[in-house]
C-alpha cells in the first residue's frame, strides 16, 4: 500500500478516536451533572421536612441552574414536584397545584409511571387542602393502582396516609384509622420517618375526634419523639397544637394554653422565614417580567423594521406589476380582434356539436322506448303461460298442500309482473308518471301471501318470520295492493337475504283512524348483518348495495330499495332506516288507505255474478302466435263449454273471420306478419258488430285510445286475472246477445 494512503487512513483513525474520547467524556460529565441535580433536589426535600424552607428554595434554584438543556424537561418535572411541596408548606395551595399539574403532564409525556405515582400522591394532599375531595380521591386511587402494578412498595405507605387524611377531612373516622394502620408498617419498612410522624399526628387527631383522648395523647407522643429526633420543625409545631386540643378536651386548660403558645411561637418563626421566601420568589418573578418587557420592546422594534422593509418591497413589486400589466394590456388590445374571431368560430363549431348531440340523444331516447316496448312483450308472454297454467292446475281440485303452493305460484307470478313493470318503468317512477290503482283488498291476507311466497327463502337461511298484525285494522281497504306487495317483498326479501340463523319481524299497527281513512305504520326488522352509517346515506340509490363484498356474497341488482323509495314517494310516504353494523336493520314507513265499504265494484265480486249459461256453446276465435298460450286460453274456455278456433297470425284471423261466424274474437297484438291492430282494422271493414277483445302483453299506460280507435271493444292485459278475463268476456257476449 502506498505511503500517502497509509498516512490518510492513520489521520482518519486519529480523528475517530478523538471524537469517541470526546463523546465518552461528555457522557461521563452528563452522568455526574445528573447525580448533582438529584442531590440538591433531595436536600431541598429534606429541608422542607425540617421546616428549613429558605434552604430548600436555595437548593431548588441550584438544581434548576445545573439542569442541562437536553434534559431540562425531565428534571424540570422533578423541580416542579419539590416546588409544589414547598408551596404546600408555605400555604400557597393554588401555586402548589399549578406546579404539580405541570409535573404530572411531563411525567405522562415521558411515560414515567414511578414519578407519576409520586406526583399523584403529592397532588392528593394538595387537593385535600383545597377541599377538592373528589379530585383527591381520584388521583390517590390512581397512584395506588400504579404502585401496586409497578410493585414499588415503599410509596404505598404515603398514599395510604393521604387517603387517611381524606377520610379524616370527610369525618369518616373508622376509614381514616384503617388507612393509617395499614400504611404505617409499609412506611416503617422503608424508614420514612417524616411520613411516620405524619401518620401518628393524624391518627392522634382522629382518635381525639372519636373522644379517645388518652390514646390520642400516647400516639401524639410518638409523633413528637420523631419530630425532636429528626429536627422536623413543622412536625413539632403540629404536635404542640394537638397537645393543646387534647388537654382542652381533658379540661386541663393551663397545659392546653402552654402548648398552644409553644405552637404559636414556632409558627411565627416559620412565618417570618416564609415571608422572606415569598419576597425572593416575587423578586425572581419581577426580574422575569422585566426581561419579558425588554423582549416585547425589542420584538416591537423588530416588527416595525420588518413592516418598513415589507412596505418597500411591496412598493417595488407593485411598480413592476403595474408596468407588466400595462404591457400585457397593450399586447391584449393588439390581439383582441384575432382572438374574438377565433372564439366566434369555436362557438359555432360547439353549437353544431351540441345540435348533433341533441339529435343523437333524441334517437337514443326513441330506441330506448322501442326497446322497452319490445322487452315488455317478451317478458310478459312467458308469464302468461305461468299464470294460465297455475289457474288450470287450481281448477283440477289440488290437495291442500298443492293448493297452497299453487296460490304462492300465482301470487309470485303477479308479483313478478309488477316487478317487471317497475324495473322497466323506473324512469317513469322517478318522473312521477306511474299511476296508482285504487282497488279493494285484504291487507292481512296480502301480507300473509307475501310471507308464504318468501317462506322457503327464509327456511333455507334458517330464519324465523314473526308476523304481528293489529286486529283493529279493518279487513278490507282500498289502495294499490300490488305496489304494497312489491314494497313488502323487497324489504322482507332484503332482510331474509342479509340474515342467517336469525329472526325477522313484520309489524303493522294503526296510527290514526276515522270513518273513511286509516293510517298504518309498517315495520320490517331483522337481526342480520346491518348497514354501516356511511352506506345508510346512499343505500336507497339505484344499483347501490352495502359494499362490493356484500354484492359478491349475496348478489342482487341493488334496485330493490330504490324501487321501494320511489314507490313510497309516489304514495306520499317515505322510508326510514335504523341500522347498526353487525346488529341488524329496521325499515319503517307509513301508508294511508281508504276503508272499503262492501260494494260489488271489483272483478272478483263481478265474477261471482257471471251467468255462465250465456257463455255455453259460444264460438270464439283465439288469435295467438304462441302455441303454449293458445293451449292455455283454449283449455280455460273449453272448461266453460265454449267452442274455440285458433289462428296463428293476423292474416289467418282475417280469412277465418270472413269464412266463419264467430261470437267473439280474442286478438293478440304482436304477431308475425300483420299485427293484431292491423288485423282488427281489416275485420272491421266487413264486420262492424263482432266483439273483438285485445288479449295483449303490451304496456297500456299510453295507448288505450289507439286500441279503441282501431275497432277493439275491450282490452285484457296479459298475464290476466281469471276473474277479469271472464267478466269482460261475459260483458261483451251479453251485450251482443242483447243487441241481436
Amino acid at each position: 500500500m502506498p505511503t500517502p494512503i497509509r498516512q490518510f487512513i492513520f489521520i482518519i483513525l486519529l480523528v475517530c478516536c478523538f471524537f469517541t474520547s470526546a463523546q465518552t467524556a461528555d457522557n461521563q460529565t452528563n452522568i455526574q451533572t445528573n447525580d448533582t441535580i438529584d442531590h440538591y433536589l433531595i436536600e431541598a426535600s429534606k429541608a422542607i421536612n425540617k421546616g428549613q424552607l429558605e434552604l430548600a428554595l436555595s437548593n431548588v434554584i441550584i438544581a434548576k441552574d445545573l439542569t442541562p438543556n437536553n434534559q431540562s424537561k425531565a428534571y424540570n418535572a422533578k423541580t416542579k414536584m419539590v416546588l409544589a411541596k414547598l408551596y404546600r408548606e408555605l400555604g400557597d395551595y393554588n401555586q402548589a397545584e399549578e406546579q404539580i399539574l405541570e409535573a404530572i403532564e411531563i411525567h405522562k409525556e415521558f411515560d414515567d409511571e414511578n414519578m407519576l405515582a409520586h406526583s399523584y400522591s403529592l397532588y392528593g394532599s394538595i387537593a385535600i387542602a383545597l377541599k377538592k375531595f373528589d379530585t383527591a380521591k381520584k388521583v390517590l386511587e390512581e397512584a395506588l393502582s400504579i404502585t401496586k402494578k409497578s410493585k414499588t412498595k415503599g410509596l404505598e405507605g404515603p398514599i395510604k396516609l393521604n387517603l387517611g387524611l381524606l377520610a379524616l377531612e370527610q369525618k369518616q373516622y373508622d376509614t381514616a384509622i384503617a388507612y393509617f394502620n395499614s400504611g404505617l408498617p409499609i412506611i416503617e419498612s422503608v424508614n420514612l420517618s417524616y411520613f411516620k410522624a405524619q401518620v401518628y399526628i393524624n391518627k392522634a387527631r382522629t382518635l381525639l375526634a372519636q373522644d379517645q383522648a388518652d390514646e390520642a395523647l400516647r400516639t401524639n407522643d410518638l409523633a413528637m419523639k420523631i419530630g425532636q429526633e429528626n429536627e422536623y420543625t413543622r412536625i413539632r409545631s403540629e404536635c404542640y397544637f394537638i397537645y393543646s386540643k387534647i388537654y382542652e378536651h381533658k379540661k386541663d386548660y393551663q397545659s392546653s394554653l402552654s402548648n398552644l403558645k409553644t405552637h404559636k411561637r414556632i409558627t411565627d418563626s416559620l412565618f417570618n422565614i416564609n415571608k422572606e421566601i415569598i419576597v425572593q420568589e416575587a423578586g425572581a418573578k419581577l426580574n422575569l417580567n422585566e426581561n419579558n418587557v425588554l423582549i416585547e420592546e425589542l420584538t416591537e422594534e423588530n416588527n416595525q423594521q420588518l413592516k418598513s422593509l415589507k412596505l418597500g418591497r411591496l412598493t417595488t413589486i407593485l411598480s413592476i406589476a403595474l408596468i407588466t400589466i400595462l404591457s400585457l394590456l397593450t399586447l391584449s388590445l393588439y390581439k383582441n380582434n384575432n382572438l374574438r374571431a377565433r372564439a366566434n368560430e369555436l362557438l359555432q363549431n360547439k353549437n353544431t356539436e351540441l345540435i348533433l348531440a341533441k339529435e343523437n340523444a333524441e334517437r337514443a331516447s326513441e330506441a330506448k322506448v322501442q326497446f322497452l316496448s319490445t322487452i315488455t312483450h317478451e317478458l310478459r308472454t312467458p308469464l302468461y303461460a305461468v299464470t294460465g297454467l297455475t289457474h288450470l292446475l287450481l281448477e283440477e281440485s289440488p290437495t291442500p298442500n298443492q293448493k297452497e303452493h299453487l296460490n304462492s305460484l300465482k301470487f309470485s307470478g303477479e308479483y313478478l309482473l309488477s316487478l317487471i313493470n317497475n324495473i322497466l318503468d323506473l324512469n317513469k317512477l322517478e318522473a312521477n308518471k306511474v299511476e296508482l290503482e285504487n282497488t279493494s283488498f285484504n291487507l292481512k291476507k296480502r301480507i300473509n301471501d307475501v310471507l308464504i311466497a318468501l317462506g322457503k327463502s327464509a327456511k333455507d337461511r334458517n330464519n324465523k318470520l314473526h308476523y304481528e298484525f293489529d286486529d283493529s285494522i279493518p279487513p278490507k281497504l282500498k289502495g294499490d295492493p300490488l305496489k304494497v306487495s312489491q314494497i313488502l317483498i323487497n324489504l322482507i326479501g332484503n332482510s331474509i337475504k342479509f340474515t342467517q340463523n336469525g329472526d325477522i319481524w313484520i309489524r303493522v299497527k294503526p296510527i290514526n283512524i276515522n270513518e273513511s281513512n286509516i293510517s298504518l305504520n309498517f315495520e320490517i326488522e331483522d337481526n342480520g348483518v346491518g348497514i354501516s352509517e356511511k352506506k345508510q346515506q346512499t343505500i336507497f340509490e339505484n344499483f347501490t348495495q352495502g359494499s362490493v363484498q356484500i354484492n359478491r356474497k349475496f348478489g342482487g341488482t341493488g334496485l330493490g330499495l330504490s324501487i321501494v323509495k320511489n314507490l313510497l314517494s309516489l304514495m306520499d310516504s317515505e322510508i326510514k332506516l335504523e341500522s347498526k353494523l353487525g346488529k341488524g336493520s329496521k325499515f319503517l314507513f307509513n301508508l294511508t288507505f281508504e276503508i272499503f265499504e262492501e260494494k260489488s265494484t271489483d272483478y272478483l265480486e263481478e265474477a261471482k255474478k257471471i251467468d255462465y249459461k250465456i257463455l255455453a256453446d259460444k264460438h270464439i276465435l283465439i288469435v295467438e302466435d304462441n302455441k303454449i298460450n293458445q293451449l292455455i286460453t283454449r283449455k280455460i274456455l273449453e272448461k266453460n263449454k265454449i267452442k274455440c278456433d285458433v289462428a296463428d297470425n293476423g292474416d289467418i284471423a282475417v280469412n277465418k273471420a270472413k269464412e266463419n261466424s264467430f261470437d267473439l274474437i280474442l286478438m293478440d297484438i304482436h304477431m308475425p306478419g300483420i299485427s293484431g291492430i292491423e288485423a282488427t282494422k281489416q275485420i272491421r271493414e266487413f264486420d262492424k258488430e263482432i266483439p273483438i277483445i285485445a288479449l295483449t302483453a303490451v304496456t297500456l299506460d299510453d295507448n288505450l285510445d289507439e286500441f279503441y280507435d282501431n275497432g277493439f271493444n275491450d282490452i285484457i292485459p296479459k298475464p290476466y286475472k281469471t276473474e277479469e278475463f271472464f267478466t269482460k268476456l261475459h260483458k261483451a257476449l251479453a251485450k251482443k246477445q242483447t243487441t241481436t
